[in-house]
């Protein structure tokens, strides 16, 4: 090979160059050197297995190790879960009661969850004897109220498996227990697969697997299930609501509107028009009970939407700091508000207690008040004011908010919304239970939704109110549910729905195809917000009916009623409640001017003669304001002359 070796290049630099070609050749002979043309690159056996496609066949899950135990004073063994993740082993309190295993010995334990949440057990059952098969081994268990599947209330941790010398076979299905030198083998004969509630497991199912469940809980072997003196209460799942809730206050109800029930007095009650014939109420009535599980009576029958439908997400700036902020002081009073709510959230399954969290915000509790009113002050002077009618927590999310990105998808314009509303024969107004509660928050984003108070730390599962990007996910989410419905047969404003129809017929079959697909996106409506075929009602402040549209007259008599305002926040106040029904009056800029002048800077207040002339003129012009219809419907109507329908919608 190297007498057929010739290199070519001058003969300077070959003198240069030859100790280095002197020391390759030498390398080369030495074997210390290879050309990598000739050279053999050998590959590990997982490469190998790759080019020889002798890769292993790709198995399925095989499901969970379950393992039958007995207890003392028990008859039938329990399932136990065997899980080399847990360090502890677990029982549910409930399931300890009805045993009767004992008192417990005191701890200060605390268990961090997967989602981070954090449970406090009520105790330890110490040295507990638990018979497997033919062995009897002794187990320090951790009793904790949770909520247990029913077929395995119990978990065998690495302190069990390690006494047993377990061993688990993962390919065969198998785990075997030693005891001195004897062995017991448990088999898995059935696909046995329980999420528990919450956990966001994701699996597909076919109808043999379905079939293997529906055979195992049906079969007549049951040695190794609970026996009935030790089953679990039942608890509520939120995938099986409760049908026939608990019988609900019935308030006073206007002379249009009727109750009518879905179930047994007084269960179930729907709010329908009085003005329906007999045949018509059927009708309705058999339509909403076909779709009742669209409809709850309670926060709790809120299932909430499905996260690959929607989920909030609360994307930060590029720059931010975390901000953990203290609790606020809370007077008694308002401590039991907070108690009473987070009683109530965490019952609903909405929030869950977290230990540590990047963001930390603060519980504050705000008065609930009504639409203003007016009332005497002490020197027996009219006054604008709100009655306060409750207190309401709320979570100060203002530090999170700054560090949000924002979202900017837009709401409808509310005066072309109304205007395409107007002039139908059927209306249903319907609205969201807690429309917010019924969006998951993503699980990497709960903890941000974090709050204190005096009864802890929590975070939310579902949208809380506060949040900047709310509104717009919520909008997207019901344009996303209803795209083929708005504009045709339905508005959508957040959480207020508006239905609609040029017949009973058409209006029922529009109700029809929506309770049909909030059934299918487990939207809930409220009961007490929903009023079912009706011929007018409030939409946004407004009075929708097939006259067209009105101002809300509750809202314009309590307007009539105020004083002449005394302060420049006063003016605001007036000119914002009028503002809002400024499409009914005829050049409103031109007559607010004299107050809106008050508003502008470097001015001294002074409302005169000018200012309160035009105070009561807009007072005036309000309570006269003309009904409003669409232009198209003016063009085409009849009733063009008419004086009240003459004025088109120019909002």
């Amino acid at each position: 090979m190297f007498k057929q070796l010739k290199i070519n290049l001058p003969f300077v630099e070959a003198l240069q160059s030859m100790p280095k070609y002197a020391k390759f050749l030498k390398d080369l002979l030495k074997r210390k050197e290879k050309i990598v043309e000739l050279s053999n690159i050998p590959l590990t056996g997982g490469c190998s297995a790759v080019v020889l496609n002798k890769l292993p066949e790709k198995l399925t899950d095989p499901s969970t190790f379950t393992i039958p135990c007995l207890f003392r004073g028990a008859v039938t063994p329990a399932h136990a879960l065997a899980d080399l993740g847990a360090s502890i082993n677990l029982i549910s309190f409930s399931l300890y009661e009805r045993l009767g295993l004992g008192e417990l010995t005191p701890t200060r334990m605390s268990l961090s969850l997967a989602d981070r949440s954090v449970k406090y057990p009520r105790g330890i059952v110490e040295n507990l004897l638990v018979k497997v098969d033919k062995f009897v081994f002794p187990v320090d268990f951790v009793v904790l109220d949770m909520e247990a599947d029913e077929r395995v209330p119990i978990i065998l941790g690495r302190p069990f498996l390690r006494t047993t010398k377990a061993i688990i076979d993962v390919f065969d299905g198998k785990i075997s227990l030693r005891a001195s030198d004897e062995i017991v083998t448990f088999e898995i004969g059935r696909v046995m697969q329980h999420p528990g509630v919450g956990e966001g497991v994701i699996d597909e199912l076919d109808e043999e697997k379905v079939e293997g469940v529906e055979e195992e809980q049906s079969d007549g072997n049951d040695e190794l299930w609970v026996p009935e003196t030790l089953e679990l209460n039942e608890i509520s799942d939120e995938s099986n609501p409760v049908e026939i809730p608990l019988p609900l206050e019935l308030k006073v109800l206007s002379s249009h509107l009727e109750y009518a029930f879905l179930g047994e007095k007084p269960n179930m009650p729907v709010i329908i028009s009085s003005k329906l014939t007999e045949e018509e109420k059927v009708r309705l009535i058999e339509v909403l009970r076909e779709h009742s599980d669209a409809i709850a009576w309670r926060l709790s029958d809120i299932k909430g939407i499905s996260p690959t439908l929607c989920m909030h997400r609360i994307l930060l700036e590029d720059v931010y700091k975390p901000v953990v902020q203290p609790q606020r002081r809370l007077n008694p009073n308002m401590q039991e508000v907070v108690r009473k709510e987070v009683r109530k959230l965490l019952e609903s399954g909405l929030i869950y207690p977290i230990s540590d969290s990047a963001w930390v915000s603060p519980t504050q509790v705000v008065p609930k008040k009504r639409g203003i009113t007016v009332v005497l002050n002490a020197k027996n002077e009219l006054i604008p004011s709100r009655t306060v009618t409750g207190w309401r927590m709320c979570i100060d999310y203002r530090k999170l908010n700054d560090a949000t990105r924002k979202d900017h998808f837009p709401l409808p314009f509310i005066d072309q919304m109304l205007e395409r509303l107007a002039d139908q024969q059927f209306y249903c107004f319907l609205d969201g239970f807690s429309g917010n509660f019924q969006i998951p928050i993503a699980p990497e984003d709960q903890e941000k939704t974090t709050f204190t108070c005096p009864y802890g730390t929590y975070a939310y599962r579902r949208m809380p109110f506060g949040l900047c990007n709310a509104p717009a996910t919520f909008q997207r989410c019901m344009i996303a549910i209803f795209q083929d419905m708005v504009e045709s047969s339905m508005e959508v404003f957040m959480d207020d729905f508006s239905l609609y129809g040029s017949s009973f017929d058409q209006c029922l079959m529009n109700l029809e195809k929506m309770l049909k697909r909030c059934v299918e996106t487990q939207l809930m409506l409220n009961w007490e917000k929903c009023h079912f075929m009706v011929t007018e009602g409030i939409v946004l402040g407004h009075k929708i009916s097939r006259a067209g549209i009105e101002v809300d007259r509750v809202k314009i008599d309590t307007i009539s009623q105020l004083p002449p305002p005394t302060s420049v926040k006063s003016v605001r106040s007036f000119l914002g409640h009028a503002g809002f029904y400024r499409c009914f009056i005829k050049d409103f800029s031109k007559i607010t001017r004299p107050m809106t002048r008050l508003l502008e800077k470097d001015i001294s207040f002074v409302f005169d003669e000018e200012c309160l002339k035009a105070f009561e003129f807009l007072k005036e012009k309000l309570v006269s304001a003309p009904i409003l219809v669409s232009p198209a419907r003016v063009c085409h109507s009849s009733l063009c002359a008419t004086p009240v329908i003459t004025q088109s919608v120019q909002c």
